[in-house]
């Protein structure tokens, strides 16, 4: 009895899942993203992207410390924290979108303490301005 009442419940939160799941990828899909301006930019080569991350041991501690160092922080946004940090040759470039003005600047004052004077590029997006 008390097996059965637990297999109903659990059906139950299961299905109620899956509906919330659905409806979060309808309203997703009706948001058409085009990203052909930012693709064309980073095709062109004018620009870092992962792909350029160098694999010296010096670059990637660089990579290293300033990553855990926007981890650490818990007033950035998720989206703030993935941004791509890339180091090639003793120079970061960060990239990706931010929430706004003041996550970016802070971002970049947290790189700077944590790549220890290695120089700044920063190209982080805020979102929603153009």
């Amino acid at each position: 009895m008390k097996l059965t009442r637990l297999i109903k419940q659990a059906s139950l939160a299961l299905a109620s899942f899956s509906i919330i799941s659905l409806s979060a990828m309808a309203a997703d899909e009706k948001t058409n993203a085009d990203n052909t301006a930012l693709n064309q930019r980073d095709r062109s080569g004018e620009t870092a992207t992962s792909g350029d991350q160098s694999n010296s041991s010096a670059d990637l501690k660089i990579t290293q410390a300033i990553r855990q160092a926007l981890m650490k922080d818990r007033e950035l946004s998720t989206t703030a924290k993935n941004i791509k940090v890339i180091t090639a040759n003793g120079r970061v470039t960060l990239r990706g979108p931010v929430q706004s003005a003041q996550e970016k600047a802070k971002i970049d004052q947290i790189a700077k303490s944590a790549a220890g004077g290695v120089q700044i590029g920063n190209q982080l997006d805020v979102k929603g301005s153009k």
